[in-house]
Protein backbone atom coordinates (compact mmCIF):
# COMPACT_ATOMS: atom_id res chain seq x y z
CA UNK A 1 0.00 0.00 0.00
CA UNK A 2 0.80 3.64 -0.81
CA UNK A 3 2.09 5.64 2.12
CA UNK A 4 0.05 8.81 3.14
CA UNK A 5 -2.62 8.09 1.70
CA UNK A 6 -6.82 8.35 3.25
CA UNK A 7 -8.74 5.44 1.80
CA UNK A 8 -12.54 6.58 1.82
CA UNK A 9 -14.08 2.62 2.83
CA UNK A 10 -17.80 2.02 2.20
CA UNK A 11 -18.83 -1.44 4.63
CA UNK A 12 -22.16 -2.73 4.76
CA UNK A 13 -25.88 -1.77 5.25
CA UNK A 14 -26.99 -4.64 6.32
CA UNK A 15 -25.70 -7.99 5.51
CA UNK A 16 -22.26 -8.38 6.45
CA UNK A 17 -21.66 -10.92 3.51
CA UNK A 18 -21.79 -7.59 0.87
CA UNK A 19 -18.22 -6.27 2.17
CA UNK A 20 -15.78 -6.43 -0.97
CA UNK A 21 -12.36 -8.71 -0.13
CA UNK A 22 -10.03 -5.12 -1.21
CA UNK A 23 -11.98 -3.56 1.68
CA UNK A 24 -11.19 -5.98 4.00
CA UNK A 25 -7.16 -5.93 2.74
CA UNK A 26 -6.99 -2.41 3.48
CA UNK A 27 -8.63 -2.13 7.25
CA UNK A 28 -6.43 -5.24 7.98
CA UNK A 29 -3.29 -2.93 6.44
CA UNK A 30 -3.85 0.86 7.67
CA UNK A 31 -2.66 2.60 10.24
CA UNK A 32 -5.80 3.86 11.74
CA UNK A 33 -9.20 3.54 11.32
CA UNK A 34 -11.72 6.58 12.00
CA UNK A 35 -15.25 5.53 12.42
CA UNK A 36 -18.39 7.32 13.28
CA UNK A 37 -19.18 5.18 16.36
CA UNK A 38 -16.37 2.69 17.11
CA UNK A 39 -19.22 0.96 19.07
CA UNK A 40 -20.76 0.35 15.65
CA UNK A 41 -17.66 -0.41 13.96
CA UNK A 42 -16.20 -2.91 16.26
CA UNK A 43 -18.54 -5.51 16.07
CA UNK A 44 -18.56 -5.81 12.25
CA UNK A 45 -14.54 -5.32 12.12
CA UNK A 46 -14.29 -8.62 15.06
CA UNK A 47 -16.29 -10.65 12.86
CA UNK A 48 -13.81 -9.72 10.07
CA UNK A 49 -11.02 -10.72 12.50
CA UNK A 50 -9.49 -7.19 11.66
CA UNK A 51 -7.73 -5.94 15.21
CA UNK A 52 -6.60 -2.10 13.83
CA UNK A 53 -7.09 0.40 16.20
CA UNK A 54 -10.21 2.76 16.31
CA UNK A 55 -11.02 6.41 16.06
CA UNK A 56 -13.77 8.27 16.80
CA UNK A 57 -14.78 10.56 13.89
CA UNK A 58 -18.47 12.26 14.42
CA UNK A 59 -20.49 15.12 12.96
CA UNK A 60 -19.80 16.51 16.80
CA UNK A 61 -16.09 16.12 16.39
CA UNK A 62 -14.29 16.07 13.00
CA UNK A 63 -13.50 19.08 12.72
CA UNK A 64 -11.43 18.78 15.99
CA UNK A 65 -9.93 15.52 14.70
CA UNK A 66 -8.68 16.98 11.46
CA UNK A 67 -5.42 18.33 12.48
CA UNK A 68 -4.88 15.01 14.26
CA UNK A 69 -5.31 12.97 10.76
CA UNK A 70 -4.19 14.73 8.81
CA UNK A 71 -0.91 15.46 10.61
CA UNK A 72 -1.02 11.27 10.25
CA UNK A 73 -1.15 11.14 6.61
CA UNK A 74 1.66 14.04 6.43
CA UNK A 75 3.99 11.81 8.47
CA UNK A 76 3.56 9.06 5.78
CA UNK A 77 0.62 6.73 7.92
CA UNK A 78 -2.20 5.47 6.01
CA UNK A 79 -5.70 5.77 7.16
CA UNK A 80 -9.11 4.75 6.27
CA UNK A 81 -12.61 6.69 6.78
CA UNK A 82 -15.34 4.28 7.58
CA UNK A 83 -19.20 5.42 8.62
CA UNK A 84 -21.72 3.36 10.37
CA UNK A 85 -23.36 1.63 6.95
CA UNK A 86 -22.66 2.26 3.38
CA UNK A 87 -20.43 4.60 1.74
CA UNK A 88 -18.42 7.63 3.69
CA UNK A 89 -20.25 11.34 3.16
CA UNK A 90 -23.16 9.98 1.86
CA UNK A 91 -25.76 11.70 4.20
CA UNK A 92 -22.20 10.90 6.50
CA UNK A 93 -19.64 12.64 8.44
CA UNK A 94 -16.31 13.04 6.67
CA UNK A 95 -16.17 15.80 4.15
CA UNK A 96 -14.13 18.33 6.14
CA UNK A 97 -11.71 15.87 6.19
CA UNK A 98 -11.64 14.45 2.39
CA UNK A 99 -11.58 18.35 1.89
CA UNK A 100 -8.78 19.43 3.62
CA UNK A 101 -6.83 16.29 2.36
CA UNK A 102 -7.29 17.40 -0.79
CA UNK A 103 -5.94 21.28 -0.11
CA UNK A 104 -3.16 19.64 1.21
CA UNK A 105 -2.20 17.34 -1.26
CA UNK A 106 -2.74 14.49 0.49
CA UNK A 107 -4.32 11.73 -1.86
CA UNK A 108 -7.77 10.06 -1.16
CA UNK A 109 -9.22 6.66 -2.54
CA UNK A 110 -11.84 5.45 -2.26
CA UNK A 111 -13.17 1.89 -2.06
CA UNK A 112 -16.77 1.61 -3.55
CA UNK A 113 -19.14 -0.43 -2.15
CA UNK A 114 -22.85 -0.37 -0.65
CA UNK A 115 -24.94 2.69 -0.85
CA UNK A 116 -28.83 2.48 0.81
CA UNK A 117 -29.87 5.43 -2.61
CA UNK A 118 -28.19 3.14 -5.27
CA UNK A 119 -29.29 -0.02 -3.76
CA UNK A 120 -32.63 0.95 -3.44
CA UNK A 121 -32.55 2.96 -6.83
CA UNK A 122 -31.80 -0.18 -8.79
CA UNK A 123 -34.29 -2.27 -7.38
CA UNK A 124 -37.01 0.16 -7.22
CA UNK A 125 -38.43 -0.02 -11.03
CA UNK A 126 -38.39 4.10 -11.34
CA UNK A 127 -36.62 5.33 -14.07
CA UNK A 128 -32.53 5.75 -13.19
CA UNK A 129 -31.32 7.73 -16.32
CA UNK A 130 -31.81 10.78 -14.22
CA UNK A 131 -32.52 11.22 -10.37
CA UNK A 132 -31.67 13.20 -7.34
CA UNK A 133 -30.34 12.76 -3.98
CA UNK A 134 -31.63 14.96 -1.46
CA UNK A 135 -30.67 12.96 1.86
CA UNK A 136 -32.64 13.26 4.99
CA UNK A 137 -35.44 15.56 4.96
CA UNK A 138 -35.85 18.30 7.80
CA UNK A 139 -36.68 17.75 10.77
CA UNK A 140 -39.83 20.10 10.84
CA UNK A 141 -42.88 19.71 8.99
CA UNK A 142 -43.01 23.33 7.50
CA UNK A 143 -38.87 23.40 6.55
CA UNK A 144 -39.93 19.80 4.76
CA UNK A 145 -42.94 21.48 2.97
CA UNK A 146 -40.40 24.33 1.85
CA UNK A 147 -38.09 21.79 0.76
CA UNK A 148 -40.78 19.49 -0.99
CA UNK A 149 -42.56 22.49 -2.80
CA UNK A 150 -39.25 23.38 -4.45
CA UNK A 151 -39.14 19.66 -5.85
CA UNK A 152 -42.70 18.70 -6.67
CA UNK A 153 -41.91 19.91 -10.49
CA UNK A 154 -38.88 18.25 -11.07
CA UNK A 155 -38.56 15.84 -14.03
CA UNK A 156 -36.07 13.68 -11.90
CA UNK A 157 -36.54 10.61 -9.42
CA UNK A 158 -35.94 12.10 -6.09
CA UNK A 159 -34.35 9.83 -2.99
CA UNK A 160 -34.93 11.02 0.69
CA UNK A 161 -33.43 9.00 3.26
CA UNK A 162 -35.97 9.11 6.78
CA UNK A 163 -36.05 7.39 10.23
CA UNK A 164 -38.67 5.77 11.81
CA UNK A 165 -39.17 8.80 13.94
CA UNK A 166 -40.46 10.71 11.15
CA UNK A 167 -41.88 8.17 7.98
CA UNK A 168 -45.04 8.88 8.89
CA UNK A 169 -45.11 12.71 9.31
CA UNK A 170 -42.56 13.07 5.74
CA UNK A 171 -44.50 10.92 4.14
CA UNK A 172 -47.80 13.04 4.86
CA UNK A 173 -46.18 16.10 3.63
CA UNK A 174 -44.76 14.29 0.22
CA UNK A 175 -48.71 13.28 -0.43
CA UNK A 176 -49.70 16.64 0.89
CA UNK A 177 -46.69 18.63 -1.86
CA UNK A 178 -46.52 16.04 -4.22
CA UNK A 179 -50.09 14.40 -4.30
CA UNK A 180 -51.21 11.64 -3.25
CA UNK A 181 -51.60 10.09 -6.83
CA UNK A 182 -47.61 10.66 -7.07
CA UNK A 183 -45.83 7.15 -7.78
CA UNK A 184 -43.29 5.82 -4.91
CA UNK A 185 -41.21 3.71 -3.48
CA UNK A 186 -40.43 2.61 -0.13
CA UNK A 187 -37.54 0.67 0.62
CA UNK A 188 -37.37 -0.70 4.29
CA UNK A 189 -34.27 -2.12 5.80
CA UNK A 190 -32.28 -3.28 2.73
CA UNK A 191 -30.09 -6.20 2.49
CA UNK A 192 -31.56 -7.35 6.35
CA UNK A 193 -33.70 -9.95 7.05
CA UNK A 194 -37.04 -7.68 7.07
CA UNK A 195 -36.08 -6.17 3.54
CA UNK A 196 -39.64 -4.78 2.32
CA UNK A 197 -39.57 -2.66 -1.60
CA UNK A 198 -43.16 -1.60 -1.75
CA UNK A 199 -44.15 0.51 -5.10
CA UNK A 200 -47.52 2.11 -4.80
CA UNK A 201 -48.95 5.62 -4.58
CA UNK A 202 -47.72 8.54 -2.04
CA UNK A 203 -51.50 8.12 -0.71
CA UNK A 204 -51.48 4.16 -0.89
CA UNK A 205 -48.05 4.29 1.33
CA UNK A 206 -49.43 6.38 3.76
CA UNK A 207 -52.56 4.54 4.51
CA UNK A 208 -50.15 1.32 4.51
CA UNK A 209 -47.59 2.27 7.19
CA UNK A 210 -51.42 3.78 9.31
CA UNK A 211 -52.68 0.32 9.70
CA UNK A 212 -49.32 -1.53 9.71
CA UNK A 213 -47.25 -0.44 12.43
CA UNK A 214 -44.25 -3.17 12.01
CA UNK A 215 -43.81 -0.77 8.05
CA UNK A 216 -42.81 2.16 10.61
CA UNK A 217 -39.65 0.06 12.25
CA UNK A 218 -36.44 0.23 10.71
CA UNK A 219 -34.46 2.01 7.85
CA UNK A 220 -35.87 3.97 5.64
CA UNK A 221 -35.25 5.09 1.59
CA UNK A 222 -38.10 7.11 0.25
CA UNK A 223 -38.15 7.00 -3.82
CA UNK A 224 -40.43 9.62 -5.83
CA UNK A 225 -41.19 9.40 -9.16
CA UNK A 226 -40.56 12.49 -11.08
CA UNK A 227 -43.07 15.14 -12.58
CA UNK A 228 -44.20 15.09 -16.32
CA UNK A 229 -46.32 16.75 -18.53
CA UNK A 230 -48.44 13.77 -18.46
CA UNK A 231 -48.16 12.74 -15.32
CA UNK A 232 -50.28 9.45 -13.76
CA UNK A 233 -53.92 10.11 -13.31
CA UNK A 234 -55.31 11.56 -10.70
CA UNK A 235 -55.73 10.00 -7.41
CA UNK A 236 -59.47 8.94 -6.91
CA UNK A 237 -59.75 11.17 -3.68
CA UNK A 238 -58.85 13.71 -5.82
CA UNK A 239 -60.89 13.00 -8.53
CA UNK A 240 -63.67 12.74 -6.49
CA UNK A 241 -63.43 16.23 -4.59
CA UNK A 242 -63.21 17.57 -7.76
CA UNK A 243 -66.16 16.13 -8.96
CA UNK A 244 -68.31 17.52 -5.94
CA UNK A 245 -66.42 20.87 -6.12
CA UNK A 246 -67.39 21.17 -10.10
CA UNK A 247 -71.02 20.73 -9.57
CA UNK A 248 -71.21 24.18 -7.34
CA UNK A 249 -68.35 26.28 -8.30
CA UNK A 250 -66.86 27.45 -11.53
CA UNK A 251 -64.27 25.54 -12.90
CA UNK A 252 -61.30 27.00 -12.19
CA UNK A 253 -61.94 27.57 -8.51
CA UNK A 254 -63.16 24.03 -8.28
CA UNK A 255 -59.42 23.25 -9.69
CA UNK A 256 -57.68 25.66 -7.49
CA UNK A 257 -59.59 24.32 -4.60
CA UNK A 258 -59.13 20.57 -4.94
CA UNK A 259 -55.53 21.48 -5.25
CA UNK A 260 -55.11 23.24 -2.15
CA UNK A 261 -56.36 20.17 -0.53
CA UNK A 262 -55.30 17.43 -2.29
CA UNK A 263 -51.86 18.68 -3.58
CA UNK A 264 -52.71 17.45 -7.01
CA UNK A 265 -51.59 20.10 -9.75
CA UNK A 266 -53.90 22.68 -10.62
CA UNK A 267 -53.53 22.40 -14.05
CA UNK A 268 -53.92 19.17 -14.58
CA UNK A 269 -57.23 19.34 -12.64
CA UNK A 270 -58.68 22.26 -14.28
CA UNK A 271 -58.52 19.78 -17.55
CA UNK A 272 -60.08 17.03 -15.20
CA UNK A 273 -62.71 19.70 -14.90
CA UNK A 274 -63.47 20.63 -18.05
CA UNK A 275 -63.75 16.92 -19.17
CA UNK A 276 -66.38 16.71 -16.36
CA UNK A 277 -68.12 19.74 -17.41
CA UNK A 278 -68.33 18.35 -21.27
CA UNK A 279 -66.17 21.10 -21.93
Amino acid sequence: MENGVLYVVATPIGNRGDITERAKEVLNAVSLIAAEDTRHSRPLLKSLGISTRLVAMHEHNEREMLEKLTRMLQQGDTLALISDAGTPLISDPGFPLVRTCHQLGIRVSPLPGPSAAIAALSAAGLPTDRFRFEGFSARTSSARKGVFETLKDEPLTLIFYESSHRIQASLADMAALFGEGRQCVLARELTKLHETIIQCTLGELCRLLENDPDQRKGEFVILIAGATQDDELLSPEALRILKLLVDELPVKKAAALTARITGEKKNRLYQQALILRGE
